[in-house]
This record gives structure tokens, sequence and C-alpha cells, in this order.
């Protein structure tokens, strides 16, 4: 998969900008409904001074009543204008936040371990849908209320201008003092709604982690620091949000207060010139209503300014994951396309990022096409990561991993650097069953092939046959299309099994892959293990060293480095061999 390029760090990223952008053909009927739903409402006023003066100069009924009518028709316009505007922008919004969000779930799959060790599961999500409800939200509202508001701000100062100059200059001051006031609050409220979106991220991770260890948690009666932790971070949360609403509010407060003054001024002004006789009753009732109209657009921008904190929050932390690059570089040459792989680990040394102390050193393995390797020392010594470094989880600091196949001459293996290797070839030929299988709320014919293309139900039943869940398979009631959910931990280690059936790769790690299953159920599979070996390069992980007779060479880990290494056979025949002493405290015959 070729991974994308989330340009630089700022909120402000062109991806995802570029994303949230709608067609020409939307962008134009977007713009014109929000022309129509500006330029309705300023008309209306001019309806109500031609009715007010006719009024007063004496007209009749039915001419009265036909300007009546012709208000009624343009609030009723402007109205189905601005339904029409928010309809658009919210299919836009979505269709752009989606975009977005997909672009943010495949981005964050691409990135290494190390990066998912630094963050929780609840705190993606919350970055991957909440920040992007966020950014959906003042979409909506930016071009419904921004714009529009910003627009309809405009034609009344130029309305007004045209009335009268010296109100129109007094009212473009203030409206220009109000915009300056709400720039300058602006600045102390983004940090504050920054805060409030983190220390819900925060809040999400918690909950995520605790819900996913609840068995544990009850089981060893850590209930009580776990709730003691939720109040903690349940108060953090709520001090922020808080201290986010505290803000908001003054900032309402204070805006009504100006737009009260501002209304007194203006009819002050309308009143004078009415005096003077520059101005009649109905000139002056238009201005009261432009001035009503010029406080409504500056009190919907205070009521998104939050949404309008948040989404620059979410933006901010968006291009924050986007700037977020893999550690593991990708290359592009392919792995050989059919039979078994060989390895070769020359000099690897790995230390986890941050860490000075080396996980692993000096590690020299080398595996013909078709052999296998079984991995023994204990727990801390480096086995699983050794397995990560070979299904390029991670890149070594030293030495290098190398896979291939026999040479078309047969002369010599041809190896490929995993780090030059196309991210596509190696998954479909490097498979691995670990121990923990992740099992998807979907149906079994998903949850075996992960969602791609199937190959045929045949193809799939007959797999489960091989790996002994035959009448499991039967009993489904929907067949297939049964959706997975109670499976015992043997079920679900078989389905893994079958998944690497599918896949058919070259070179197959097993990760402890037997350690949960029970006698009856190891033994049902341990044919299938040997079939998907069978032709295959393989390298196993196991506490249960009887699981090893199997393989045709032997490494013995401890600390980190190699220190026994050769053929099975050799090593369980020496007396003075590690293996060996292993497999006697084992009672494992040699």
């Amino acid at each position: 998969m070729t991974p994308i390029d989330p340009g630089p760090p700022s909120p402000h990223n062109p991806s995802v900008l570029r994303l949230l952008r709608p067609g020409r053909r939307s962008a134009a009927a977007l713009a014109t409904a929000i022309a129509a739903a500006t330029a309705l409402p300023l008309a209306a006023p001019q309806v109500t001074r031609r009715f007010v003066d006719d009024a007063i100069g004496g007209a009749g009924i039915r001419h009265l009543t036909l300007i009546a009518l012709g208000y009624l028709a343009l609030a009723v316009a402007g109205q189905a204008a601005r339904m029409l505007t928010a309809w658009l922008a919210g299919r836009l919004a979505w269709d752009g936040t989606n975009r977005l969000r997909e672009r943010l779930a495949g981005h964050a799959l691409r990135l290494d371990l190390a990066f998912h060790g630094r963050h929780t599961p609840g705190e993606l999500i919350e970055r991957v849908d909440g920040d992007v409800a966020a950014v959906a939200d003042f979409v909506v509202a930016f071009l419904l209320d921004v714009v529009a508001s910003v627009l309809l701000l405009a034609g009344v100062v130029v309305v007004v201008f045209t009335v009268d100059w010296r109100i129109g200059s007094v009212l473009l001051v203030y409206c220009l003092l109000i915009g300056y006031g709400m720039a300058r609050a602006q600045r102390l409220a983004v940090p504050s709604a920054a805060r409030s979106r983190a220390a819900s991220a925060t809040l999400f991770g918690m909950l995520e982690e605790r819900a996913a260890g609840a068995e544990d948690i009850r089981a060893n009666g850590a209930g009580e620091h776990t709730v003691r932790r939720f109040h903690q971070v349940s108060a953090a949360l709520f001090r922020a949000e808080h201290r986010d609403a505290g803000i908001g509010t003054m900032l309402l407060a204070g805006t009504s207060v100006a737009f009260a003054a501002g209304t007194a001024i203006m009819l002050g002004l309308a009143a004078w010139s009415m005096g003077s006789g520059a101005l009649t009753v109905g000139t002056a009732v238009l201005l009261f209503q432009y001035t009503l109209m010029v406080r409504a657009p500056f009190e919907r921008l205070i009521d998104q300014l939050r949404q309008y904190q948040a989404a620059l929050a979410g933006l901010s932390r968006i291009g924050d994951l986007l700037a977020e690059r893999p550690a593991l570089t990708p290359g592009t040459r392919p792995l050989p396309a059919d039979g078994p792989l060989g390895l070769r680990l020359d000099g690897v040394g790995f230390s986890y990022p941050g860490d000075d102390e080396q996980v692993l050193s000096g590690i020299d393995l080398t595996l013909a096409p078709g052999e296998t390797l079984g991995l023994v020392g204990r727990t801390g010594s480096g086995k699983t990561t050794l397995a990560r470094l070979v299904l390029r989880l991670h890149d070594p600091v030293e030495g290098s991993v190398r896979v291939g196949g026999v040479h078309t001459s047969g002369a010599h293996m041809s190896t490929v650097d995993l780090r030059e290797a196309d991210p596509r070839s190696l998954r479909s030929r490097i498979g691995v069953v670990t121990q923990d299988v992740q099992l998807f709320a979907a149906s079994v014919r998903d949850n075996l092939t992960l969602f791609r293309a199937s190959p045929g139900d045949e193809r799939l039943l007959e797999v489960l046959e091989g790996v002994g869940l035959g009448e499991w398979a039967a009993g489904l009631p929907d067949g297939l299309d049964t959706e997975l959910r109670h499976v015992s931990a043997g079920e679900a280690q078989l389905l893994a099994f079958a998944r690497a059936f599918l896949a058919d790769p070259g070179l197959v790690v097993l990760d402890e892959a037997s350690s949960r299953l029970d006698p009856a159920t190891e033994r049902r599979i341990e044919h299938s293990i040997e079939r998907l070996l069978d032709g295959r390069t393989g390298v196993i992980i196991a506490h249960r060293l009887s699981s090893l007779a199997r393989v045709d060479k032997i490494a013995v880990l401890d600390r980190g480095k190699i220190v026994e290494y050769g053929r099975r056979a050799d090593l369980a025949a020496d007396p003075d061999s590690r293996f060996g002493r292993l497999l006697d405290l084992a009672g494992v015959s040699r």
C-alpha cells in the first residue's frame, strides 16, 4: 500500500482543506443559495419603508395589502433560501468530512507500532471521528451563518450608506469595533477549546482501556482504583469544559451589552435626522430594522464561536495526526511471487524509540526456503520482537532482515532487504498466526477473508474443514453469512490458522500460536500446522517445547542475544546444550 503524504504539520494543512472542498457544481449551487438567502432579507426593510410612508400619505387598503403580500412573499422566499442553504451546506460538509475520516483512518492504520504504542485506541477514535465531527459542524455553521452573515452585514452597511452617509459611517465604525472585539476574544477562546478537546480525548482513551480490561479489573479487585481514576479524568474534563463555557458566556454577555448600546445610538441618530426633516418615518423604521439585522449576524457569529473554537482545535489535531509519518519507509521491490521464502538476519540489532538499551543485538540467522526455525527463550528474551522484525512491523537499528527465494539457476538464494520490499508483496507473502486473535463483528466469511474478495464459499469451507472447524461451520445458522459473536479461544485460534491457509504465504510466523489451546484442540490442529508448514518456511515461537518437534533449527535467546543456534537434532543430541537441558526440564523426549 502506498502511504499518503500528509504534508507539513499545520492546522491549515492543504490536504485537509482540499478534502473538504466541494465540486464546482455543488459550490455554484451553494453560492446561489447563499446569495438568495442574503439578498431577500435585505429587500424586506425597503418594502416596510414603502408601507409606512404610503400609509402615512393616505394610500388605500388595496395598495397597502399588495405591499404587505409582497413583504410576506419576500419573508417566505428568504426562509426557503435559508433552508436550501442549510441542506446544501450539510450535504457538502458531510461529503467532505467523510473523505477526511477515510483519509485519517487509512493514515492511522499505516503508522507503525511505535505510534500506536503512544496513543490509545480511544484517543485515535476521538481524532478520527470526534474532531472531524467538530469540523463538519463548523463547516455547516460557517457556510450557513458566518459567510451569509458577513454578506448580510456588508449589504446592510452599503444600503444604510445610500440612505444617509453619516449614519452609515457610524454603523460601519460600530461594526468594525464589534469585529475587532470578537477577534481579540477568539485568541482567548481557542486555547480553552483545545484544552477541552484534549481532556475529552483522554477520557475516551481511559474508558476504552478500562472497558477492554473489565474482566481482569473485576477479577483482581481493581474496581476502586478504576473508579477513582475515572473521577480524576472526569474532573479534569469538567474543569476544562467549565472554563470554556465561562469564556463563551462572558463573550455572549459582553456582546449583548454592546448591541443594546449600538441600537440606542442608531435610534438616537434616526430621531435627530427626523427632527431635522432629513428622514421620513418609513426611513427611520427602515434604519431600525437594519440595525436589528446587524445584531442578528453578530449574535450568530458569537453562537458559532464555540464550534469555531472546537473546529480550529480539531483541525490542529487533525493536521498533527496527518503530519505523523511512518517510521517504516515503503520500498518498491517485490518478493518472489510463489514458493517458500528463505530468511536471513545479518547482525540485527533493535531498540525501541527513546530507549537506549537494545532489545536485540548481534542476531545472525539463516533459513533456506522450506526450513523451519524454533525460537526458545524466557519471557522478555526478545522472541516476539524478533518475529516483529521478520514481519517488518519494526525496522532493525543495526543489520538487515532479508527474505527471498531460490535463484532461478538454483545455485543460491536471491534475497530482498525488507526495508526495500513492496508492502503489498510483503503482506501477501509473509503471514502470521498469533496468540491474540482479532475477530470482527462481521460475518464468518468477512472474518476469514478480512474483508477482501472471497475465493468462494467452497474454498472457505474446505479450509475450515482442514483446520478442524468443519462441524462448527456446518452448525452455523446462516452458514458463512452468520455474524461472528461468541467463540471460544480455541475456535478463534483455529480461525486464525484458516486465515493463514487462505493467504497462502511463503513464510509463516507462529507466535505462541498454540499456547492458549487445550490439549484436545491442540491435537486437532497439529496436522493443520504440518500442512501449513509443508512447502513453506516457518518461524515458530512456543513455550511448549513439544510443539517444536517438527522444526529443522533451534535458536535459544537470552537477553536479546542468541546464545545457542543449530539444527534441532544436533542440539537435542548434545548433552551439554541449553536446548537439551530445557527439553529435560520440560519432560520432553530429546
